[in-house]
């Protein structure tokens, strides 16, 4: 999680939280001139477009008065969905024994991306099997990671 994301994350929570809902987490992307941030909530019950729509308002009325981002920005509110990206440790741990999605920041083993088993995590390192063979992946050099939804 990037500075900004955190400060975010930080700033959120608490209207989130207000609003009945865990702030999942937050990625804040840019892609040229364009930025978009994306708030993942949950909620035991299940997330509703309403629920959605409804920290929408709530989030946007905190950036409006506080101002976070100083440039344009598109605000986007949803479930974390099936393949439920996977923020912080514990979300790693709820993880164990799943199949999930790692894409490395640098390049480990001369690959970046790994998919495969996650059959634990040691202090600050995840373990997985991935095509038979095991791997220990250092979580502060992980860029992107996701559960791998099974139908």
């Amino acid at each position: 999680m990037t500075k900004q994301e955190q400060q975010l994350t930080e700033l959120l929570s608490p209207t989130v939280t207000a609003a009945g809902f865990d702030l999942w987490g937050i990625e804040l992307l840019r892609a040229g001139r364009h930025t978009t941030l994306r708030l993942y909530i949950d909620h035991s019950d299940g997330i509703t477009v309403e629920n959605c729509a409804l920290v929408s308002r709530e989030v946007s009325a905190i950036m409006d008065v506080e101002d976070p981002i100083p440039t344009e920005y598109t605000l986007e509110v949803s479930s974390p969905g099936l393949a439920r990206p996977l923020f912080t440790e514990a979300h790693f741990a709820q993880a164990v024994g799943q199949q999930i999605e790692v894409k490395l920041t640098i390049a480990q083993d001369n690959r970046r991306k790994f998919k495969g088993m996650l059959q634990a995590i040691d202090a600050d390192m995840l373990v997985m099997e991935v095509d038979g063979k095991p791997y220990r992946l250092l979580m502060d050099n992980i860029d992107k990671a996701n559960v791998v939804p099974v139908f």
